[in-house]
């Protein structure tokens, strides 16, 4: 039973490696064109900015970013080979995080505080969220929401591709509005019955719904990267300039998903290498 649940959680954290590789990289490409169409947007450092020496730079990556990486490496790399559940992984995440707090000599009682009231407010509001969306969708399904929700797109004379495209737009159009934890605890318990109706590939559908709920962070008028943005950008630039500056990120997202959906290998290749069919 170990075994499995590990399994489960490792095949969906594999199945998420090269979608998101995917999309980093038509970021960047997006990015990179847009530069050096106008080398303006990515202006080059000047000279008199660039105080620290190759030596200085090494030493700051090596102190800023090897910890830290390897902290994410250490948790996520326990759940995706299938030796430690999720819960088992978070306490070897708390652990090195104690460790590297101790190497920086701030391992001290105000950040044990500080770390255990924040631990216990997301606690709380994630697990509102859960008791919220559950209640919801065990009364929308006791009333037989779903049955009706399952007939009506079953029964559609259309190719199965046509009804995934429908419950794809309506986790796209619910990200504009409410939360991505919310949307699934809605929207997986309907959906995932029809997907397994239209015998898709359960690990594939489940990270097509994933990766569309990245939209929701970048869709007004509630995507939180947008306040974000705001919260970081120059006073002169608006809510309306950041809007319109998310458009063409919001169809990479889309042409990446439309690419996840015409080849499935880009998200079952990689779980299938490390634990098989």
């Amino acid at each position: 039973m170990f075994f499995e649940g590990g399994r489960l959680v490792g095949s969906l954290f594999a199945g998420a490696i090269i979608p998101g590789i995917l999309l980093s990289g038509l970021y960047l490409s997006y990015v990179a064109i847009r530069c050096i169409q106008n080398p303006a947007l990515g202006p080059v450092i000047p000279p008199e900015e660039r105080t620290y020496s190759t030596a200085q730079k090494v030493t700051m990556t090596m102190k800023s970013f090897v910890p830290p990486f390897g902290l994410i490496l250490t948790v996520m790399g326990t759940i995706l080979v299938g030796i430690a559940t999720p819960t088992e992984a978070a306490a070897l995440g708390c652990i090195g995080a104690m460790v590297l707090a101790m190497f920086n000599k701030k391992f001290t009682w105000e950040v044990i505080s500080q770390a255990c009231d924040s631990t216990l407010r997301t606690t709380c509001m994630i697990m509102l969220l859960f008791v919220g969306g559950k209640l919801f969708s065990v009364v929308f399904l006791s009333m037989g929401g779903g049955d009706v929700v399952a007939d009506m797109l079953l029964g559609m004379d259309v190719s199965p591709y046509v009804v995934l495209a429908i419950m794809m737009a309506v986790v796209f159009i619910m990200g504009m509005f409410i939360d991505w934890a919310a949307i699934l605890l809605v929207v997986v318990p309907i959906f995932t019955p029809i997907a397994m109706d239209l015998d898709f590939n359960p690990l594939w559908f489940a990270m097509l719904i994933c990766v569309n709920l990245q939209t929701s962070f970048l869709t007004p008028p509630f995507g939180y990267a947008l306040f974000y943005f705001k919260g970081v950008a120059p006073p002169e630039y608006t809510m309306s300039d950041i809007y319109r500056g998310i458009i063409p990120f919001v169809i990479i997202q889309v042409i990446g998903l439309a690419l996840m959906i015409s080849f499935p290998e880009i998200i079952t290749w990689l779980p299938d290498l490390f634990f098989g069919r």
